[in-house]
Parts: C-alpha cells; sequence; structure tokens
C-alpha cells in the first residue's frame, strides 16, 4: 500500500480498517539501517489539528516530587539493606600509609580505598567518623595555582586541534602566550581580548547514591544507580571488578540532579565494592556533600584568546579564536578506560588518561559552539586540549559552549562599543541567517531593547540546534544581581511548549548561578569548597524572573532545548553588568573580587 495511505496516531498505524503498533510491527520490519533516508523521503504533513506534537503535556513525575514521595535511587529501600560509607583520600594525590585497627566497624579496604557498613545510616556514619580518625595518609602537592588558570591551561602538553579554518591566508597563530607570531597579519584595526572560565562543580542538591547485591546463588552483581549510561557502567564495573559483564545488571533509578558525568557512576562502583563483603545483601551507598562537590568529575576551567580585524565601519574582516581547555568527557568506556573513582585507589590500581574530547559529529567539547554564526569572512578556530592534569574533568551541561559562547559574545559587544554602533544592530549586520535574525529580533522586542543599559547574547547551540537569544536586565550595587531575563529560542518543531519552557528557564537559571557565583576552589594540594559556604549556588531569592518566547516553526525537525540557554544568558548577564559598571570583566564568575580585579586592570 502506498505511504501516503497510512496513518500514525497516538503510536498506532492505520490503513482502512488494519491497524497495528511499533510493538506489532517490530518482528516484521527491519529497523536497522546503515545510514538515515534522504530529506523528503517520507513526507509527513502535519495533521489538522494537534494530538500530541504541539500541546502542553503535564509531567508526570512532579506531584511525587511537589509533595516528596520517595521516587529517587536515595529511596530505594531493599529487604535486608546495609548502609555503606567511602572513605575518600584527603587529596588528589594522597596514599594511605596506614590504618589502625577498629573494633565493631565492618572495615573494607583495597589498597586506598577504604569504606565501611551499617546496619543504619547513623551506625554507617559513626563508623565513617572513628575510620577518618583512623587512617593516615601521605599526601604531596599535585594542584596547579588556581590565581592563575591562564597560565596552567597554557602551559601544556597539548594536543591541537584545527577548528575551521576559512581562508588560504588565515589570522595568524598564536604562541602558548596567545601572541600572534605566524601566518598573514590581519588587515585593519585589530582588537583582542582574553576570557576564561573556572572549574565548574555538578552541585547537584542530592549528593549520588547507588545500591548494589552480590548473589550468592548465581555469582551475579545487581547495581540500581542513577547513571547516563547503564551499559558503558555495567562494561566499566565489569573491568574493574574482573567479573563477566553478562553476571552483571544495571538498573536505571533516576537521581535527583544530573547535568552530564557527575558521581553517579563511582558510586555505583563504591556500592559494589562495599556488597562484595556483604554478599546477599543489598548495600546503599550515599556520598556526603563534600564527596560531591570535591569528587565528582568537573567541568574545565578555559581559557580563550580572541582577535578580529576591523574595517572603517566597524565590521569585521578578520576573525581568530583559541581556546584552551582540558578534555569534556571521561565517562565510562570513553576510549575504552572504565574511568571510576575508586579504581585508582585500589590495591592494583588503574591509571586513566586525561580526559577526552566527543566527537565534532557530537557537537565536540571545548570546540563547541567556538566558531560564531556570524558571517566572517576570514576564519581560524583553534582548539589546544590539556594533555596532563591532576584534576578530573567530565561532561558538564553545554561542555565548552558556555565559554565559548560566552567570550564569542562578549567581543561582540565590545567591538559594537568601538564601532559607536548598536549591539543588536551590529550582530544582525553579520548575521544572514533569516531564522537567527528572527529570533534575535524577537527577543529584543519582547525585552523592550532599549540598546547599552541591557545586555545582549545569542547563539546557535552546536551550530546546527536550537537558535538562542537572551536580554539580560542587572543591577550592581554591593554584588550584581539578575533582575529579569528575557530569551526567545527556536527549536524548530515544538512538540511540549511547556518543556521547551521549563528547559530554558531551567538553564537560564542555572547559567545565572555559574555566571555570577560559582567556581571550583583549591590550594597546591586540596579542592577546599567542599560545602554551600565554600561554593555557593544561586538562591531562590537571587533567581531572575525569567520570559520566554518560543519562534515556532512547525514542519521543520525538531532539536533539544536543555543546554540553549547557557551560554547566552551568560554573555547576555556579561554585558547587561559592562554597560552598568563601565568596566569589562571578561574572566567568569562576575563577583565581587572579579568586578574590582578588571577595574585595577583598565
Amino acid at each position: 500500500m502506498p505511504p501516503d495511505a497510512v496513518t500514525v496516531r497516538r503510536g498506532v498505524f492505520g490503513c482502512g480498517g488494519l491497524t497495528a503498533t511499533y510493538g506489532d510491527l517490530a518482528e516484521a520490519v527491519p529497523l536497522d539501517r546503515e545510514e538515515p533516508p534522504p530529506p523528503g523521503a517520507f513526507p509527513h504533513p502535519p495533521p489538522p489539528e494537534p494530538v500530541v506534537v504541539g500541546v502542553s503535556v503535564p509531567r508526570l513525575d512532579l506531584p511525587d516530587k511537589v509533595v516528596g514521595r520517595p521516587r529517587f535511587v536515595h529511596d530505594l529501600c531493599l529487604p535486608g539493606r546495609l548502609y555503606g560509607r567511602v572513605l575518600r583520600p584527603p587529596s588528589p594525590g594522597a596514599r594511605l600509609v596506614r590504618l589502625r585497627p577498629l573494633e565493631g566497624v565492618r572495615v573494607v579496604r583495597d589498597g586506598s580505598f577504604l569504606g565501611v557498613l551499617g546496619e543504619t545510616e547513623p551506625e554507617a556514619d559513626r563508623a565513617l567518623a572513628r575510620l577518618r580518625k583512623a587512617a593516615e595518609w601521605e599526601e604531596r602537592d599535585t594542584l596547579p595555582d588556581e590565581r592563575d588558570l591562564h597560565a596552567y591551561l597554557r602551559t601544556g602538553p597539548h594536543e591541537t586541534i584545527a577548528v575551521l579554518t576559512t581562508t588560504d591566508n588565515p589570522p595568524a597563530e598564536p604562541d602558548t602566550g596567545g601572541s600572534p607570531t605566524t601566518g598573514e597579519p590581519p588587515a585593519g584595526t585589530v582588537h583582542t581580548a582574553t576570557y576564561s572560565r573556572p572549574f565548574i562543580a555538578h552541585a547537584s542538591i542530592a549528593p549520588s547514591c547507588a545500591v548494589a547485591r552480590w548473589n550468592e546463588r548465581d555469582g551475579t552483581l545487581e547495581v540500581w544507580s542513577h547513571t547516563q549510561g547503564v551499559h558503558p557502567l555495567r562494561t566499566a564495573l565489569a573491568q574493574v571488578l574482573g567479573h563477566p559483564a553478562d553476571r552483571i545488571e544495571v538498573r536505571h533509578v533516576e537521581g535527583a540532579g544530573c547535568y552530564g558525568h557527575n558521581g553517579a557512576d563511582d558510586v555505583a562502583l563504591d556500592a559494589a565494592l562495599l556488597a562484595r563483603a556483604a554478599p546477599g545483601r543489598p548495600v546503599q551507598v550515599r556520598w556526603s556533600r563534600q564527596d560531591e562537590l570535591t569528587w565528582a568529575p568537573f567541568g574545565s576551567a578555559m581559557s580563550a584568546d580572541v582577535t578580529a580585524a576591523v574595517d572603517a565601519t566597524g565590521m569585521v574582516c578578520s576573525w581568530a579564536y583559541d581556546v584552551w581547555s582540558q578534555g569534556h568527557v571521561s565517562r565510562p568506556g570513553h576510549r575504552g578506560f572504565p574511568g571510576l573513582l575508586a579504581g585508582a585507589h585500589l590495591e592494583q590500581p588503574l591509571t586513566y588518561p586525561a580526559a577526552g574530547e566527543p566527537s565534532p559529529a557530537s557537537g565536540g567539547g571545548m570546540a563547541r559552539n567556538a566558531v560564531p554564526i556570524y558571517d566572517f569572512p576570514h576564519l581560524r578556530i583553534t582548539g589546544h586540549r590539556l594533555l596532563e592534569t591532576p584534576i578530573r574533568t567530565s561532561a558538564l551541561r553545554s561542555l565548552g559552549a558556555f565559554m565559548n559562547v560566552f567570550a564569542i559574545e562578549s567581543f561582540m559587544d565590545e567591538l559594537a562599543l568601538a564601532a559607536d554602533l548598536d549591539p543588536l544592530a551590529y550582530r544582525l549586520a553579520h548575521l544572514s541567517d533569516e531564522r537567527g535574525r528572527e529570533v534575535l529580533r524577537r527577543a529584543a522586542d519582547a525585552a523592550g531593547w532599549r540598546g547599552p543599559g541591557q545586555g545582549l547574547g545569542f547563539a546557535r547551540y552546536k551550530g546546527n540546534g536550537a537558535y538562542c537569544a537572551a536580554v539580560a536586565e542587572v543591577e550592581a550595587e554591593h554584588h550584581v544581581r539578575v533582575r529579569h531575563l528575557t530569551i526567545a529560542v527556536d527549536v524548530g518543531q515544538v512538540v511540549n511548549p511547556d518543556g521547551v519552557r521549563n528547559q530554558i528557564e531551567g538553564g537560564a537559571t542555572q547559567a545565572a548561578s555559574w555566571t555570577l557565583k560559582e567556581r571550583v576552589r583549591f590550594d597546591r594540594r586540596r579542592i577546599t569548597s567542599g560545602d554551600w559556604a565554600s561554593y555557593p549556588i544561586l538562591r531562590f531569592s537571587e533567581a531572575p524572573e525569567v520570559s520566554v518566547e518560543l519562534v515556532e516553526h512547525p514542519g521543520t525537525p525538531s532539536v533539544g532545548a536543555g543546554e540553549a540557554a547557557q551560554g547566552p544568558v551568560a554573555a547576555a548577564i556579561a554585558n547587561a553588568v559592562a554597560y552598568a559598571l563601565g568596566v569589562r570583566v571578561r574572566d567568569l564568575p562576575l563577583t565581587r573580587e572579579a568586578v574590582l580585579a578588571a577595574i585595577e586592570r583598565d
């Protein structure tokens, strides 16, 4: 029968009087394809009226979360449950040298991995306190100078990645300090600036948690985890434990907050190691707040140099961008390594390389959104990944896009100011993408754009995802406070309008927190930001009002909304602060100290 005679509604195929579900057809229809069909091969005209697509659907999970019903892995209660706690080394370079005997405490030790078991949580917590006093560690300084992340990231060794060059005579390459040394000097008036962001923690409200049980009767291991990848975690556990992967089952249970690769996988190995010492009984391991803020993978610190040559009217005629960063992925299984924290602390420790990079096809990591959306005639974009590092980094929401959009969009405002042009008009003058232009205009109209005084940020996530423009209104007296964010977003075909707004509002709020407050602190030996006082996040009372405009394009492919707002919001806030204070802060977060440092610099 011809394809246009078949309808699909609410997951049911229909043709004449015949119906079938996807499940009915699964065994009869081959689903594997070597490559996707060409665009337009299977046209799907929109239904005469919305059925599911385009209709806001209430979330099924919210009622439980609002009233506090058990829902998360932390709430999982299996018969015979034991509670486990793990004593982490006091610093990344520490090694356990002595453990005094402890009577009445069920201690699990494997090299520098230490844990305890208890019948109740208070018992496990008391045992952990005693274990901490009984352990002696040898420590050494391994961490860089937190006060000079630019130098740390640029010292090397590096993998240099040529992201994009669009001319036979590209702008000059930098040396390790960022100054041009080779290539053709740019024609026109040259502007340059350097931007940075610090290491950032996931800082989920609930720390990571997992449950594991070794079954004596059949030698299987069961794990309940809020991991983002049950199959890679199973493989990683098999590698570390030396246990067949087909004898391990990982079940996903929701966790309370996750923005990429946090401690969910690590705590699963902790639970498995402790459960191996208590066969037949499920063991729940919950990290402490300090564990979460000091041992989960961070989002990498980044440093970027931007150089642009402009003509007599202030229009960009060449653009060079160099970004230095650690890698942005060390998830379990990446490049064949298990990547689980406790694996490096065992008697036979595993060694892991520095974090790597996602493929360009998936958006890249440090170079995500490093290529500007604007129509610049000559471009050179280069990434420099640090190959040796004592600080563990991996995927954090939007990866490098947060920093890259902050830098690019801050520099666009600086160029507009130098040319005495309106920031919105300056962007539109460099942008031919009609959907992008529409998003910029919609955000400006919704915010009542007044030009300098408000801050603007714009990008298309990954270069092929959602368009997002943000306008920020701030006040800056003793501290910077974001009063209002107006955001326009184009995600193509909108499936669930309320869901898109939720994602944009949440991303914008988190981006505001990163931009204003968040920074991992450390000395030369230890991560020191282990609580909410030393690693502050945006409080409810500080959260800005967020207004979201959906720029809809029915019939176009739907793209994700979850990470589109991070970079534009950071840039919009930074640009608004620059207008409010008359000083440009190029190093995140935009704290009182950063503002004073920028004033001294200028």
